[in-house]
């Protein structure tokens, strides 16, 4: 049985990949949980892993945490994730996901662990992409333009560093958009898809909120995206960085579009100034051509499948 061990289990893509890993079988799956953490992702499977609490800024949490596991692979996705969140406080941004990935990689070293891992990074490193750089490949450079942006750039250069300085067995992943069921409802298509729940409840006047509908995003729904996690270390190569994306990049204005065409509320939308960010990237589009080579994967879910999945998730949520 190989040991596997999640940071950040009880989040949303977190929880998806101990789904995918139960139902796959062989594996015994260790998730590393702070003692506030929310568990409602994780109660269907609760009984079936091992939690063990830790806090990641922590190191000496950090380096216990891992010497109880002793795992063979780590999927590392415990982060600050929310964009928005990290202009108000880009400290703890910085502080949760680059000195979190320190303390893990140091606790790893320290203890003479040898895991395969998999460092869940993001397409939002790209920042500022340039039309005749479309689609965005492994190689386009790293512009950030916010605090979350800055923490991944970060991590993932931290995981190259410690791939060719200490031999640690590291593959990146820039993941793109993804969304589904149990996405928070701070990012843009589950918060619309709440709101139009909210509104079919009648617990909201019939008007939904909006920031910037011109911005384009690549999306794959979270169950493909996890799928994508596992044949990372299953099949990529240490050192490596591979973009996991669909290839297609629809409007913020185009998921509304979508989302508001599958309600029979009658729905006015309105822009909210407090939802604008203070630099936004206009448009990430990527091209997974590499990872695919490498592992043969490719989004198998229709983005309207993934909308529809979000909206009625929301629907059952406190009926």
């Amino acid at each position: 049985m190989r040991r596997v061990l999640v940071t950040g289990i009880t989040g949303f893509a977190g929880s998806h990949l101990v789904d995918l890993m139960l139902a796959r079988g062989g594996v015994e799956v260790l998730g590393i949980l702070r003692w506030r953490s929310r568990t409602e992702n994780i109660e269907h499977f609760r009984s079936k892993v091992q939690l063990i609490e830790c806090d990641l800024r922590d190191s000496t949490s950090t380096r216990d945490a891992l010497e109880a596991a002793e795992p063979d692979w780590i999927f590392h996705l415990a982060a600050q994730s929310f964009v928005p969140t990290s202009w108000n406080a880009p400290n703890e941004s910085i502080s949760t996901n680059a000195l979190g990935q320190l303390n893990l990689f140091e606790a790893v070293r320290r203890l003479g662990l040898k895991p395969r891992v998999q460092i869940a990074c993001s397409s939002e490193e790209y920042g500022l992409v340039l039309e005749n750089e479309l689609p965005i490949k492994e190689t386009n450079p790293l512009r950030p333009l916010s605090p979350y942006a800055v923490s991944k750039v970060t991590q993932d250069l931290l995981g190259y560093q410690y791939f060719k300085s200490y031999g640690m067995d590291v593959v990146r992943t820039r993941g793109f958009n993804h969304e589904g069921p149990r996405r928070p409802n701070v990012f843009v298509a589950s918060d619309f898809a709440w709101q139009i729940s909210e509104v079919e409840k009648g617990r909201r006047e019939p008007v939904i909120h909006v920031g910037n509908l011109d911005a384009r995003r690549d999306f794959t729904d979270v169950r493909d995206m996890v799928e994508g996690y596992w044949l990372a270390l299953e099949k990529g190569e240490p050192g490596e960085v591979y973009n996991l994306c669909s290839g297609k990049d629809y409007s913020i204005r185009q998921v509304l579009d979508l989302l508001l065409g599958m309600t029979q509320a009658k729905i006015e939308v309105r822009t909210d100034p407090k939802r604008l960010r203070p630099s936004d990237v206009p448009v990430l589009l990527g091209d997974g051509s590499k990872f695919r080579k490498a592992t043969g994967w490719a989004p198998r879910i229709p983005f309207e499948k993934t909308l529809a999945d979000s909206l009625d998730y929301w629907r059952r949520q406190n009926p």
